[in-house]
């Protein structure tokens, strides 16, 4: 089935297409081929690659959020199809919470019930969509017109204290792991303690003799080291320690935005001069940081889930009450959102940074992921329009969208045969 792609919202696509479209003199005078440079070609001939998109656990089980008809999720197979977004890490997270054996069954319940609905996805839609469990594997059904699913693991709890299910994980099909989420964990420190949990500002000084030891395991099976969301100590020693190249799968820049999640200049080049890619994020509050507008944002949406008679925030049920939307109006009055334009200025300053060969494109979708131009998988061209506008070659584009994630992989890959 090959991929539709839609029209540009935010930008005209004759404003942005490449002069000198049309065809080419050859040296013999003749003419080749004409090559269409518009937008739309160039978005249709790269592969795009979002490395981190959070599913509800009941997708594929309850049909509110089965991913083959049009959801309230922002990303579906329909979404994809007519946004051009072509493939996706799909996630197994689990918050963190108390370590111990009930915690730790829990946490392990929750992430086989997210494997299984992702592989039931593909199972319900073929036709639509394949999963690769290896770069040679994503090219060849890329190469059919289908989206490619693959999984990424956010927070190393999910394994508690046994070392055996980083195998396990990966024989189910996960690809890489968050050493950590909010919260510390048995393996490493996060970016984000969380007083309810008893955490202190650090409680290993960054990796865990433990933490060592998955990073081991993750090296011998071939499944990438992530390191978004764990703390600065713990990220540089992770990156320096592990033997493959590591991958933040869903990070900003903190020079652009000092939200606690994103990473500092000398975080990026360890990355890069580590041979590793960061995946920069297309979260609203990692482009645009406002300390303030957090709490506010969070007191809107427990007071949404409370309206309904919730206990918890569930955006497929409650970002569509007239009361949340009034709310999130208001707010983005007080505080205007990002757009594509100062995402793609994230995106700028890793490249100028570290190089073109070592930065990639997230959106954290359905994990509170989204920005004005690229509020769904429905939008994605827009990121590509901007990445022209600012003069990037189709070649850097497709590297940036998915050619530096897939040859990350098979880095990766590489070292866990030489183990």
């Amino acid at each position: 089935m090959i991929n539709q792609k839609i029209k540009l919202t935010m930008v005209s696509l004759a404003a942005l297409a490449i002069a000198g479209c049309g065809d080419q003199g050859d040296a013999g005078g003749g003419s080749a081929e004409a090559v269409d440079n518009s937008v739309e070609a160039i978005h249709e001939r790269v592969i795009t690659l979002d490395t981190h998109v959070d599913i509800h656990e009941d997708m594929s089980f309850d049909p509110v959020y089965d991913p083959g008809t049009d959801t309230q999720q922002q990303v579906d197979l329909g979404k994809m199809e007519s946004g051009g977004l072509d493939s996706a890490f799909f996630i197994v997270y689990v918050g963190q919470n108390e370590r111990t054996e009930a915690g730790y069954a829990m946490a392990k319940e929750k992430a086989r019930r997210k494997f299984r609905a992702i592989h039931r996805m593909v199972d319900h839609y073929p036709d639509r969509i394949g999963f690769a469990n290896t770069p040679d594997e994503f090219d060849a059904i890329a190469a059919s017109g289908r989206k490619v699913a693959t999984i990424g693991i956010e927070n190393g709890y999910v394994i508690g204290k046994d070392l055996s299910l980083v195998e396990d994980y990966y024989n189910q099909g996960a690809r890489y792991m968050t050493l950590a989420h909010n919260g510390h964990n048995d393996i490493c420190d996060s970016a984000n303690p969380l007083a309810r949990l008893g955490d202190g500002d650090e409680e290993h000084g960054g990796v865990s003799e433990f933490g060592y030891q998955v990073i081991d395991e993750m090296n011998r099976v071939g499944m990438m080291v992530d390191i978004s969301h764990v703390s600065i100590q713990c990220m540089m020693q992770a990156t320096e320690y592990s033997k493959a190249p590591v991958i933040a799968s869903h990070s900003g820049v903190w020079e652009l935005a000092k939200n606690q999640r994103n990473l500092n200049d000398d975080q990026l080049k360890a990355v890069g001069a580590a041979n590793g890619v960061v995946q920069i994020v297309g979260l609203d509050g990692f482009v645009k940081h406002y300390p303030e507008k957090s709490a506010e944002v969070a007191a809107l949406r427990a007071a949404a889930a409370a309206a309904a008679g919730d206990a918890g925030w569930d955006r497929s049920k409650h970002a569509g009450s007239a009361e949340y939307m009034a709310g999130m109006e208001a707010i983005d009055v007080k505080y205007p959102p990002a757009n594509v334009k100062d995402f793609v200025d994230h995106i700028e300053h890793a490249v100028n940074l570290i190089g073109v060969d070592h930065v990639g494109i997230v959106s954290d979708f359905d994990g509170g992921g989204g920005l004005e131009g690229w509020n769904s998988a429905a939008e994605t061209m827009n990121v590509t329009a901007e990445l022209v506008a600012r003069g990037y070659s189709e070649e850097d584009i497709g590297k940036i969208w998915s050619g530096n994630t897939l040859a990350l992989w098979r880095r990766v890959d590489a070292v866990a045969a030489g183990l």
